[in-house]
């Protein structure tokens, strides 16, 4: 048992005014319970919750000097005596919630969440439980698994949730970040037509490119929603991936169509006036769902959808461990498309 590390290195938030905080520490790596597993974190990618929990504004709560970061993908180095059905050198992601094994979210679920309530993974080496892994699909490299915990599994419950999309509906993603574009992908590899709205037309271009029918720029067209149901006849969309929030809910609601769903997933586009938000949705009928990322058991499904149809995750620029103040800067600047990864292991 030499073999296994004692030690780890670890990113803290000692401060949250600001990534400039994130401190590089060494840390004793704690000691396996009987169902938990020992991972070696090959990479993590960022969320833009990430940045709002190293600002202390993360809404949902967060702990003192928390290791940041929910969403990586490792190798399991060492199992606890009790842990079965799992071995040495297998490739794992864990899920964001770690006790969020099926069906919905609790309170107490909630508080597993990792890098906010709970140590994240912005670490060589982290210590889970066994009922949080899922198996990394075949096909993709560590870095490309790493974007799957959060910004897939959220766009994956969206439109595969309990409310599914069928081949043939029309799904709207609001941007081109992690969520929006995993929301693309798995909109197209079911068989849905997508509308992406972006500020860039180079954006836009990649959208294109991984299968978006329409592209609108809405810098250039401020009332996307009008264009929306221009391109679709009047009758609007069946489902929005609705990332903005207060800032473009009321045009999601103009744009969905009667009976359609709306997935509340984000607050990226900051405030406005939302004050005829119920009488809108109730004036056509809308499903209105709030989406906290989802179950392992969600994850599981999931990953068979991405082993079957073969999809790529877009991972936008890699930063070394060293790095990942840059990685969080070039995630502040939204200069990317799909997702920013933090490379943590060197072999």
């Amino acid at each position: 048992m030499s073999s296994i590390p004692q030690k780890t290195r670890e990113y803290r938030l000692p401060k949250v005014d600001g990534f400039h905080n994130l401190t590089l520490t060494e840390a004793p790596i704690p000691k396996l319970k009987a169902t938990e597993v020992l991972v070696k974190v090959h990479a993590v990618s960022l969320q833009y919750r990430d940045l709002i929990v190293a600002k202390g504004q993360y809404p949902l709560g967060q702990k003192e000097n928390p290791v940041p970061c929910s969403d990586m993908a490792g190798e399991i180095v060492a199992l606890g005596a009790e842990v079965r059905g799992w071995a040495v050198g297998e490739r794992v992601c864990s899920n964001f919630a770690v006790d969020h094994v099926f069906g919905d979210v609790t309170e107490e679920i909630k508080a597993t969440g990792l890098g906010a309530p709970i140590d994240g993974v912005l670490t060589e080496y982290k210590v889970l439980p066994a009922h949080a892994l899922v198996r990394i699909p075949e096909h993709l490299s560590y870095e490309e698994a790493s974007t799957l915990p959060c910004a897939a599994l959220t766009a994956y419950n969206a439109l595969l949730g309990p409310n599914p999309l069928k081949g043939g509906d029309i799904v709207l993603v609001q941007g081109t970040g992690g969520v929006s574009i995993f929301g693309l992908q798995i909109a197209v590899a079911s068989g849905a037509t997508v509308i992406a709205t972006s500020s860039s037309d180079e954006k836009l271009a990649i959208a294109k490119k991984l299968g978006a029918a329409y592209t609108i720029n809405y810098k250039k067209t401020p009332n996307w929603d009008e264009e929306v149901l221009k391109i679709t006849n009047g009758r609007g969309v069946d489902h929005v991936v609705e990332v903005g929030g207060p800032g473009t809910i009321m045009k999601s609601v103009n744009a969905v169509r009667y009976g359609g769903t709306v997935s509340v997933i984000g607050f990226v586009a900051g405030q406005a006036d939302v004050s005829m938000l119920p009488v809108k949705i109730l004036s056509k009928s809308i499903i209105v769902r709030g989406i906290l990322i989802g179950s392992r058991a969600q994850f599981e499904d999931m990953n068979r959808l991405i082993s079957a149809v073969k999809l790529r995750p877009v991972v936008d620029k890699v930063f070394s461990f060293e790095e990942a103040r840059k990685a969080y800067e070039y995630q502040e600047s939204q200069q990317h498309v799909g997702k920013v990864v933090i490379k943590v292991s060197k072999d």
